[in-house]
């Protein structure tokens, strides 16, 4: 299996599979000096992890997700050689699956993987399941800590479940509720929503929005590497997610140019853009302002509802999907797609350094 590293300079390579003995991430090219805080990794690890209390949108699978690090720190530094990580599964009921292990379920990559490799570990989805994103979320707090030196932060929420959207934006109330969303009070018919799924048996998407500011002009290569381009592998990378777009996104079909054009003005020193339908970015390199992107998530296709396919002879058959599973994935994927985005600007910054003297 090829596909398994992303990046050109800070290269994050992933590994393991959702009930095998362990996931991992080797993170290479990043640069020697930086402060390792390894309680702000734990941090994003807890962020991502299934189990939490008192929310019905995720999975019972209990897992601690404690992250080892095996090398590249060296008294609390990097020292610029291959940063090693490593999670542990613990929780596995790999037993939940034996009943469809020669079934497909609708949804998922089970088919594809079957036609692809002739062989599949039905136990969770394997190396497809989103337990995969454990070792992303690790490589994306190293990518943070690297940021963090450069005054570059990056933060995601919710902004939409099932179609009920959040009517402000507060940063403050993000981690103040269970589903990540930007403003409580909604975040409480959202989760009424999912709870009502939940008794039904069924799931349900989302939209998940991504700020990254403090980023200078100029990161992004103007051809096959645009900044909007490498992100949007990044996010689509992700299992879950079925479409990316940045600023106005598919709305800047409906306007006019006039209206799509994000004026500028200085001061002889500085440039200011009066709005930004481009999402910060333009010819596919930052403009210096906040990137903006959101991202649509799938619903969660392990229902618990009786369901139509067929099995490995090709035959037609029905399936009942048991076990534990996430009812809307978009709480435990807003720290993932912050990882991603934040390897990516990570890649960006440090190849930008060749860009000129």
């Amino acid at each position: 299996m090829s596909g398994n590293t992303f990046g050109q300079v800070f290269k994050v390579t992933t590994f393991g599979e959702s009930h095998g003995k362990a996931l991992g991430v080797i993170v290479d090219g990043c640069p020697a000096g930086i402060e390792f805080d390894e309680d702000f990794l734990q941090k994003e690890m807890d962020r991502r992890k299934p189990g939490a209390a008192n929310n019905a949108a995720v999975t019972a699978r209990k897992e601690s997700d404690t992250a080892r690090v095996l090398s590249g720190i060296f008294e609390n530094k990097t020292t610029g050689t291959p940063i090693a990580i490593v999670i542990e599964n613990t929780n596995q009921h790999s037993g939940d699956y034996s009943n469809i292990k020669d079934k497909f379920r609708p949804g998922h990559a089970d088919f594809t993987y079957f036609e692809k490799y002739g062989i599949r570990d039905y136990r969770g989805g394997g190396r497809s399941s989103g337990r995969e994103t454990c070792a992303r979320v690790a490589a994306g707090a190293v990518a943070k800590m690297y940021l963090q030196k450069a005054g570059i932060s990056v933060q995601a929420y919710t902004k939409a479940v099932a179609g009920i959207e959040c009517k402000k934006i507060d940063y403050e109330d993000i981690e103040k509720n269970p589903i990540r969303a930007c403003d409580s009070d909604t975040a409480l018919e959202m989760q009424k929503k999912i709870e009502e799924l939940r008794k039904e048996g069924n799931s349900c998407g989302g939209i998940i929005e991504c700020v990254i500011q403090g980023l200078p002009a100029g990161l992004g290569e103007p051809v096959f590497d645009k900044a909007d381009a490498l992100l949007a592998q990044a996010i689509m990378s992700i299992g879950a997610i079925k479409g990316i777009e940045f600023g106005s996104g598919f709305n800047a079909a409906l306007l006019t140019g006039k209206e799509n054009n994000d004026q500028m003005r200085g001061d002889g020193r500085k440039v200011v853009f009066e709005s930004n339908n481009a999402g910060g970015i333009l010819g596919g390199m930052t403009r210096g302002d906040d990137v903006i992107f959101r991202a649509a998530v799938k619903p969660i296709p392990s229902i618990f509802l009786k369901q139509e396919t067929v099995d490995t002879s090709r035959s037609n058959c029905d399936i009942l999907i048991e076990g534990r599973h996430d009812i809307c994935l978009c709480p435990r994927i807003v720290p993932v797609i912050e990882a991603m985005a934040a390897i990516t600007i990570a890649d960006l910054c440090l190849r930008n350094k060749a860009s000129r003297l």
